[in-house]
């Protein structure tokens, strides 16, 4: 039997940038076309999408697209793909309203022609049947994918928990699983997001009773509250207890407001009458009658949260009667910024409840018995841990040997592999184009490595920039050179030092013969030598900048 090849372009050995192809036989499917959100070294970033160059090397043979659910590191970047590729896309009914939103915004809406189907669906895509698998997560119409052709099939989880209790009523299709294990599964692709958490993850219902006891604690105090904008359930447990104390809710974030617009429509959150007001409306309500729901529980620089933090917010100012409410976890990497944002809150004179002071967020994602149950229900030949940094594949790793998979059949992936997949074998069978492009506002993939490198040279230690006029034809200087210091010392106390600079970028120009001078070789000089004056002085390295004008 042909093999099936699995490339991933994202969501390996990283938390986000979820993206993986399928290939057999002359068909490719693509399920997931997540983003990332920059690290702290990528500056002026917006945000992380994958490198789409295999698959456009490959449209001819490109059948679809199919999304397991509808969060930002697994649909944030498809509209820059359906930009440079035309295919249909396959999503549950909530999942495909937040893509047509974004579509909207792309102005992509009647170009892309949008599937919608439910757990339980089988889908004919090329050479493959998708199976859509229902699953809980932190947002409804979560789906995993059965993932078949001829030469086996492969379950693909997705983000996914075990939750007995969901909000919505549907708990995960664990018999389907068990079905597809007693019918032969080559392969399991599973989230290792909490690995490394031993026992169960808690109901997304548990939050629920936190948020009444802290309704009740809060008294007469404003409550404001952060979590993700696609956490639906938890939006919906919030409003539902602000109905029944008497409080009104206000939105406050662009995100936030457009996914649960979308979601009421859609029919997944009830809002009784009268209880949502518009954030300009704040002002006619007392403190104990209202809640704020907002964006930035990561600590975003421009988010709600981090601009009320800021006192930037031109609708909230927050004081002395607010209880503000961090309902999520910091993403790896993020601790920082959402600490920085606490600490600012807790200066307004804000009672800030987080995390680790009550059980005011439970996480979306797996723990260790969850993971092992999975495992064990799926039965799998093969099993590639994805979604999730090294520490976390390893720790998935391992419990998949723990539950009795032979440990030579589990692939520890990366992105860029392209892995094989076949009833005798699994193994790395080549590499792929993979990689990360920046979007910086309108500009998408225009910056690369050697100018997130710049920003960083000059975040880090500055620049100085040389300026003179010279004589085109002689060489003879004509004016200046004028020495500007732009974060890198304060130029009027150090005066001695541009003084310097400006004679030693004298002597350099002055040094070139006359009317057989190289200006690149003199910038080059020029260059290097103050560079050499700003390190043996400063023992600091900014960026040296001549700018020669010939005239």
């Amino acid at each position: 039997m042909e093999p099936i090849k699995i490339s991933f372009l994202g969501g390996i050995n990283e938390v986000g940038k979820n993206m993986t192809c399928y290939e057999y036989s002359k068909s490719m499917l693509i399920v997931d076309c997540g983003l990332a959100f920059p690290e702290s070294d990528q500056l002026g970033v917006d945000f992380v999408i994958p490198d789409f160059t295999f698959v456009e090397r490959n449209q001819d043979r490109l059948k679809g697209i199919v999304i397991t659910h509808g969060h930002e590191d697994h649909i944030g970047a498809l509209c820059y793909l359906l930009k440079k590729v035309k295919i249909p896309v396959y999503a549950t009914l909530l999942t495909a309203g937040l893509i047509r939103g974004k579509l909207s915004e792309h102005k992509l809406d009647y170009e892309v022609d949008i599937h919608i189907v439910k757990a339980g669906d089988t889908v004919s895509i090329g050479d493959f049947d998708v199976e859509f698998i229902h699953v809980n997560h932190s947002i409804p119409g979560a789906v995993a994918l059965a993932i078949k052709c001829d030469s086996g099939t492969i379950v693909q989880t997705g983000d996914f928990k075990i939750d007995t209790s969901p909000i919505d009523g549907a708990i995960i299709d664990l018999s389907r699983f068990a079905e597809l294990g007693n019918e032969g599964v080559m392969c399991l692709l599973s989230d290792s997001t909490n690995a490394e958490q031993p026992g169960f993850s808690q109901s997304e219902s548990k939050v629920g009773e936190t948020f009444k006891n802290l309704f009740n604690q809060a008294g007469d105090r404003r409550i404001i509250i952060a979590t993700f904008a696609s956490n639906i359930h938890r939006v919906q447990q919030i409003i539902d207890i602000a109905a029944n104390t008497g409080r009104k809710v206000a939105l406050s974030g662009r995100s936030l407001e457009n996914v649960v617009a979308i979601a009421s429509e859609l029919g997944y959150v009830n809002i009784p009458d009268g209880t949502l007001i518009s954030i300009d409306e704040i002002k006619k309500y007392s403190d104990d009658r209202l809640v704020i729901i907002t964006t930035g529980s990561q600590g975003e620089p421009m988010s709600a949260l981090s601009r009320m933090a800021s006192g930037g917010h031109r609708k909230v100012s927050v004081g002395y009667n607010d209880c503000v409410i961090i309902s999520a976890r910091p993403i790896p990497g993020n601790e920082k910024t959402v600490y920085r944002v606490i600490n600012d809150l807790l200066k307004l004179g804000a009672n800030v409840i987080y995390e680790k002071m009550y059980d005011v967020h439970v996480s979306g994602h797996a723990c260790q018995e969850e993971l092992k149950l999975m495992l064990s229900l799926v039965k799998p030949k093969y099993f590639i841990p994805v979604h999730g940094e090294q520490k976390h594949l390893r720790y998935h790793a391992k419990l998949a040997e723990s539950v009795g998979i032979d440990k030579n059949n589990i692939l520890i992936a990366d992105n860029g592999y392209e892995i094989s997949v076949s009833d005798r074998n699994i193994s790395v069978s080549g590499t792929v184009a993979s990689g990360k492009v920046y979007v910086d506002g309108y500009g998408v993939g225009d910056v690369g490595a050697r100018v997130m490198k710049e920003r960083l040279h000059l975040g880090q230690d500055g620049i100085i920039i040389v300026a003179a006029t010279i004589d085109g034809a002689s060489g003879e200087l004509l004016s200046g050179p004028e020495v500007v210091s732009k974060g890198f010392v304060y130029v009027k106390e150090a005066e001695f030092l541009m003084n310097e600079a400006v004679r030693i970028s004298m002597k350099v120009i002055d040094s070139f013969p006359p009317y057989s001078f190289d200006i690149n070789a003199m910038n080059v000089k020029i260059r290097d030598e103050v560079s050499r004056l700003m390190y043996e002085k400063t023992k600091r390295s900014p960026m040296i900048l001549p700018i020669l004008l010939e005239v």
